[in-house]
């Protein structure tokens, strides 16, 4: 089957993965683009998932002011070399990160540093858990995989603060 790069290029821009991963999910969904991004999806998890072992010692803090100046964010973002923490979908990713904690307040990066037996909503209460703000059908993690799919290195969050006046 014969992908038209002009297929090829409107998956890339819709999903960000690079021209070969895109046209052999296409070839692969018969060109269906729909299932071609959920091929990518699955991909870019398995990626994600590889890379997790690896060390995270580079990034950036973001820091975030809301409109109206009540609500102030910071939150370290980590990957693997200074070079992608200098990239513009790291960057990207550590300011929505920053906005969602403002937006939603976390208690907690991840399900892990839930204390055992709390009394809490993992989905509310866990950053990586809670439906991204831009787009409620992906979880912040699910935001998180995709630009490590996109940069090639491993991507964690290691820790948050969020502050609001006269609270």
């Amino acid at each position: 089957m014969k992908i038209p790069t002009t297929r090829v290029k409107e998956l890339r821009d819709q999903s960000g993965a690079g021209v070969m991963d895109c046209r052999n999910a296409l070839l692969e969904a018969e060109g269906d683009i729909e299932k071609a991004l959920e091929i990518l999806k699955q991909k870019g998890c398995l990626q994600a998932q590889k890379k997790a072992e690896r060390a995270a010692t580079q990034g950036v803090i973001e820091a975030y002011i809301h409109t109206g100046g009540q609500i102030g964010t910071m939150v370290e973002v980590n990957c693997e070399t200074d070079f992608v923490a200098h990239t513009d979908e790291f960057k990207e990713l550590a300011h929505h990160l920053a906005m969602q904690v403002a937006a939603m307040p976390p208690h907690f990066v991840s399900k892990e540093e839930v204390p055992e037996g709390a009394e809490i909503e993992p989905q509310s209460a866990c950053l990586l858990l809670q439906p991204f703000i831009k787009n409620p059908d992906k979880t912040i993690q699910d935001i998180i995989n995709e630009t490590i799919a996109k940069v090639g290195e491993n991507i964690k969050v290691s820790r948050f603060a969020r502050f609001e006046v006269g609270s």
